[in-house]
């Protein structure tokens, strides 16, 4: 039987407030969506992204992001490691998990495709990165706006699909954490619930798929592809050179940095001896 959260009203709220105190302070207000905006706040945050398609082995799933802590001399570096094998709307999310770890300062930490909601911090993470990206009182209002009520419980499954897919098109959440929030805000019954979340949404044949690519082509199929792409923001790279020319951290630590991206200080102007070090292990 599905539980809505684990969570007590007084964890909800203070999630709620984080979010709020946090999209505030990057310049955002509850209204516009910030999915698009999440690498320019790594950077401002002074996260370096890695970006690396690491595909799940057996039975095991793969990892979804985490986030590493490095210490060189005074700096402190951070480093969130995106999983690109994953669909692109769940990369999203998991960028946005990742920084409710960093905003409490949990420490370094992993999470897995299969949200981990046992776990009382994956779940705190989870409420966050779901508020952080579409707040609540936003998506209330949302609901209003198109049926003039809270409540959907009469509303067709084939409406609820069109409703949805604007939603997943415009705040970019995944379709499943887009049902768990309406069944959150009590907008849905249990019934409605376990039917849009039972449904295969990347089945490209199935209802809601049909829905969604007619609804914003580009933007849907997007959100569904698994981009699979290997690198980090221009900015990152500047930071690891910068720091390394700052003599925060060393040449190997540079090389190893680099290498994470497939380069090396030869490509920016430098001559380095030491071997180039493979440090993808960082992130399995």
């Amino acid at each position: 039987m599905y539980r809505k959260t684990k969570l007590s009203e007084q964890d909800i709220e203070s999630i709620r407030k984080l979010a709020s105190d946090k999209r505030f302070l990057l310049g955002f207000s509850d209204d516009p969506p910030i999915a698009n905006d999440l690498y320019t706040i790594l950077d401002k945050l002074e996260i370096i992204l890695l970006e690396i398609p690491i595909e799940a082995e057996s039975e095991k799933p793969a990892f979804s992001a985490v986030i590493l802590y490095s210490e060189e001399g005074r700096e402190c570096l951070v480093f969130i490691g995106l999983n690109t094998a994953d669909y692109y709307d769940k990369q999203i999310f998991a960028i946005a998990h990742e920084l409710f770890h960093f905003f409490t300062k949990t420490g370094s930490h992993l999470s897995r495709q299969d949200g981990q909601e046992s776990d009382l911090v994956e779940a705190k993470a989870n409420w966050f990165a779901a508020e952080f990206l579409l707040p609540e009182e936003v998506l209330k209002r949302c609901v209003f706006e198109e049926f003039k009520s809270y409540s959907l419980q009469s509303i067709p499954t084939k409406v609820l699909f069109r409703f949805i897919a604007r939603l997943h098109c415009t705040w970019w959440l995944p379709y499943r954490s887009l049902v768990k929030r309406l069944w959150e805000i009590a907008a849905i019954t249990k019934t409605q619930y376990q039917e849009l979340y039972g449904i295969d949404e990347r089945d490209r044949n199935g209802e809601y798929f049909r829905i969604g690519r007619s609804t914003l082509r580009d933007v849907f199929l997007k959100l569904n592809t698994t981009t699979k792409t290997t690198g980090s923001s221009p900015k990152a790279i500047e930071t690891i050179l910068r720091n390394f020319e700052d003599n925060l951290i060393d040449e190997d630590a540079c090389i190893s940095m680099l290498g994470q991206f497939g380069k090396c200080p030869a490509d920016y102007g430098y001559d380095c001896d030491s071997n180039r070090i493979d440090c993808t292990y960082m992130l399995k």
